[in-house]
């Protein structure tokens, strides 16, 4: 039969478990005179307090998942007005020029973010920032679902832009410093292909539902905006990985970051960027066009699925890429390029929709297996403080490789016509992916072979 201070002990031990602590520790288990019991006395325990809020704090995991879907999702909203261009050409009198300026001022100002904004997360944190292009983001979607005009269009499309200025550099830092250590080529996946993940995404989707869906001028924004007003709120209750530090005013000084060393490799994957992304750009720009008056259609969905096929395949670029050393993966990347723009030149004189579609998907892949590459190999140079200056600055080749030539497009496109158009666009991808092809030779040699074994 227990005896009443075990009995005692058993209380006082459910007592300890009920509040989550350890029960005392006790220097027997049987029954023990009274002249002993001073040895019984339970240690005084201090429980460590909780923050209120931490429990609603996310996990490191949980806070990569966001920030990497909210990366994709500011971009998949820059692509929703794609499948609508044909649309506000119809109904409201927008002409091929109209959105050339429309696609310069969304690339002029992603370029602007980059370049004055884009160490901001550095000395207010990464949280804040990205809750900006978040919100900015929603903001151009709204704008643009009452949109009549190239007034509106232009105004939503420069929101989408500071919004994906914003996100690149920023929430791409987010995204590096929350990713898991294996696999190696996440984060730098993630980084450089969002935009080619989210911008075919937010096209397609729009696409099906102008072509299937009531209010097609309305649904697909509000939809976009409501689910980048949740990823704010998860955002909120991320964990935040860069403290704040003086010298905000100072990083609002435009200017590019390198790290030290990184400046052929940073040539050879801006050269990759400025390649792959300008003729995504042209597609951007003149995919409805393309659509309707080379390869016979002018369905919303086709229109969709025409400019997204040069970037859905980037994703499956940055596994192929894993495999391959990162020099490697750029060279065979940029060889698949060239040979991906001379199909679509060759289509396009021959109308003919199945060998388009097949070497746009191919410049996708060329795409992911070349920029994941280059960017690993930047990115294994860079520490924290360094991420977000040198994302801005690599981002900030991307666009201008894509504002530029959208400008001198603007100005030819009545002249010379859409085809001669993709010629051109096709000239400057074949001179780029050269150049950076060389520039990763000359990085390698520097740096004795070394870019492979730190990547």
């Amino acid at each position: 039969m227990p005896t009443a201070p075990n009995m005692r002990r058993a209380r006082t031990s459910a007592r300890w478990w009920h509040h989550g602590l350890a029960a005392p520790q006790c220097v027997s288990i049987r029954a023990t005179p009274m002249a002993e019991t001073s040895l019984m006395r339970p240690r005084v325990f201090q429980a460590t307090p909780r923050p209120a809020n931490a429990s609603l704090r996310l996990s490191r995991g949980a806070a990569f998942l966001v920030a990497a879907s909210s990366l994709i999702l500011v971009f998949a909203g820059a692509g929703v007005p794609i499948p609508l261009f044909n649309t506000y050409r119809a109904e409201d009198g927008i002409t091929n020029a109209d959105l050339a300026v429309a696609s310069v001022g969304y690339f002029a100002a992603a370029a602007i973010a980059l370049l004055v904004l884009g160490r901001l997360s550095n000395h207010v944190g990464r949280r804040p920032v990205a809750i900006a292009a978040l919100v900015s983001a929603g903001g151009g979607c709204l704008v643009l679902a009452g949109a009549h005009g190239i007034a509106a269009l232009t105004v939503g499309r420069i929101l989408q832009g500071l919004a994906c200025g914003l996100a690149s550099s920023s929430t791409g830092a987010y995204v590096v410093d929350t990713a898991p250590e294996r696999p190696s080529w996440l984060a730098a996946a993630i980084t450089g292909g969002a935009p080619m993940i989210g911008v075919p995404l937010g096209a397609i989707g729009s696409g099906i539902l102008v072509d299937y869906a009531p209010s097609p001028r309305l649904l697909i924004y509000l939809i976009v905006a409501a689910l980048l007003g949740l990823c704010v709120l998860l955002t909120v209750l991320g964990p935040e990985t860069m403290a704040r530090r003086r010298g905000l005013w100072t990083s609002l000084v435009p200017r590019v970051q390198v790290p030290a060393g990184s400046g052929r490799l940073l040539l050879a994957a801006g050269a990759a960027f400025v390649a792959t992304w300008s003729i995504g750009g042209f597609f951007q720009a003149f995919s409805p066009t393309v659509t309707a008056e080379y390869l016979g259609t002018a369905s919303a969905l086709m229109t969709a699925a025409v400019f997204s096929s040069v970037m859905i395949l980037n994703p499956f670029g940055g596994p192929a890429s894993g495999r391959l050393k990162a020099a490697a993966a750029l060279r065979v990347g940029m060889a698949l390029y060239v040979i991906a723009l001379i199909g679509i030149v060759v289509s396009l004189h021959a109308h003919a929709l199945g060998p388009f579609v097949a070497a746009s998907l191919l410049v996708g892949l060329a795409q992911g297996v070349a920029c994941t590459g280059a960017m690993k190999a930047l990115l294994a140079r860079a520490n924290t403080q360094q991420r977000a200056g040198l994302l801005a600055t690599l981002y900030l080749i991307a666009y201008c490789g894509v504002a530029l030539p959208g400008l001198a497009a603007r100005q030819l496109v009545q002249m010379l016509g859409v085809l001669h158009l993709a010629e051109a666009y096709a000239a400057l991808g074949v001179v780029s992916s050269i150049f950076a092809v060389v520039a990763m030779q000359a990085a390698s040699h520097a740096e004795n072979g070394t870019i492979d074994a730190r990547a």
